[in-house]
């Protein structure tokens, strides 16, 4: 029986080291997204809108690191605004490297021609449309999945209670 839990642990090691060294050699293999790619998934991420969620990341990190040091440094209250103020134009821009580093994720995950593909659809009166009106069918389905959970955790929750009572357990 040891013998044979040895033997499974073995296998199981050989083929772990076997798989990661394969996914290892698949990465080292796969090409680096091309300049077009880049741009076409660029172009993408520009009709779909995607700079407004980025766009004021540079400003909401500096802002968030000033409260935090403020917290602790109440005395440079006045002098921490005016670091702020520098920092923030100091920095401006750099929101940009968000766009480029989606840009190349969406290149390694699409080839040149999808993504090229992706742009002449969002380019068509239905890709329009979906630009537009993913948006509110994205928040108006979180907004319905939310009202469900709530519904549904209140019914656990009957459940739950009515199951306890069952056993003489108020809760």
């Amino acid at each position: 029986m040891k013998y044979l839990s040895k033997a499974l642990l073995a296998a199981g090691l050989s083929l772990g080291i076997a798989l990661s060294a394969g996914q290892a050699m698949a990465q080292a293999q796969a090409k680096p997204p091309t300049p077009a790619a880049i741009a076409a998934a660029k172009e993408i991420l520009e009709l779909k809108r995607a700079n407004t969620i980025y766009a004021s990341a540079v400003p909401n990190i500096v802002q968030r690191t000033m409260d935090t040091l403020m917290q602790t440094n109440l005395n440079y209250q006045k002098d921490l605004k005016e670091v702020a103020e520098v920092v923030v134009k100091n920095l401006a821009g750099r929101e940009k490297e968000i766009g480029d580093g989606m840009a190349k994720i969406y290149a390694q995950d699409f080839t040149e021609q999808e993504l090229k593909d992706l742009v002449t659809f969002y380019k068509t009166p239905l890709g329009q449309k979906l630009l537009n009106e993913e948006p509110k069918a994205i928040a108006s389905s979180m907004q319905y999945m939310n009202q469900w959970a709530q519904t549904f955790a209140e019914e656990v929750n009957g459940q739950f209670r009515a199951e306890m009572r069952k056993r003489g357990k108020a809760i």
